[in-house]
């Protein structure tokens, strides 16, 4: 009760406003570079804003001492992925680099495997932070899933919306909260999605390699979305007791462990 009583929010909420700030010099950076568009400048605000509003909610709930490194690179992660978002909006209007796109795509990608081992490193992990890395790999794997669908069809966005769709369904459904059992497969294929997605969107192989690409993603990820929904059927089709203390990583492994590495 000390600790709630004499908690200071500020040095941790400075931080996520940095993050916005660091967001909208990146997107001022664009503009600048490639003329983005009313699109693509909405688009990004709204993306920083969002982050900032959703984040800073979340830290007063759970009032972590410091806001920590690992969540410092997936913050910054973040802002990579909000220049993404930008990028594919302001692709419907005009046509930005490609490269820019797929730059700033990989090396987001290339930080997802960071900042999990900086939270090991300085046993700072939490499931906050856990939480953090996912949605943004979620919503970085559903902007590519939008931006590759222009290329080869909506029936892409099946890859980006899967996982909402699974969340939303656990709603109606209870017993798709069980716990699963950890799986490397289904890391694998999480990951395997925006390699993927990329690969395609960066336009090097020929239509139909890239019809091939994305379709063996989304295979995958069928199969594995699959397999948890029937693993859970036959043997979690009960809801977590409600007399156990809901803790705040108290959410499906499936949820948990989609895209965090």
């Amino acid at each position: 009760m000390v600790l709630n009583n004499t908690y200071d929010a500020r040095p941790v909420q400075q931080e996520t406003a940095v993050g916005a700030g660091v967001q909208i010099l990146l997107l001022a950076l664009l503009g600048s570079a490639i003329g983005m568009g009313p699109a693509g400048w909405v688009t990004g605000l709204v993306f920083a804003v969002a982050t900032w509003a959703v984040l800073s909610r979340a830290l007063h709930r759970t009032r972590p001492r410091s806001f920590g490194p690992a969540n410092r690179v997936t913050l910054g992660r973040a802002t990579l992925v909000g220049g993404v978002t930008a990028l594919v909006a302001d692709s419907f209007e005009s046509s930005p680099p490609v490269s820019l796109l797929v730059g700033l795509t990989a090396v987001a990608l290339i930080l997802d495997g960071v900042d999990g081992k900086v939270a090991r490193a300085t046993g700072t992990s939490t499931a906050l932070g856990a939480r953090f890395d996912m949605e943004v790999d979620a919503f970085l794997i559903l902007v590519l899933s939008v931006y590759v669908s222009t290329q080869l069809g909506p029936w892409v966005l099946l890859i980006g919306t899967m996982r909402y769709v699974f969340v939303a369904a656990a709603r109606v459904w209870p017993w798709l909260n069980g716990e699963l059992p950890h799986s490397m497969a289904r890391k694998t294929v999480a990951a395997l999605q925006g390699i993927c997605l990329l690969l395609a969107g960066a336009q090097l192989l020929p239509q139909a390699a890239n019809l091939a690409v994305v379709l063996a993603a989304l295979g995958s990820l069928v199969w594995s979305f699959g397999r948890d929904v029937l693993w859970l059927w036959r043997h979690g089709s009960a809801p977590v007791a409600e007399a156990e203390p809901v803790r705040e990583d108290s959410r499906p492994v499936r949820e948990l462990e989609l895209t965090h590495s």
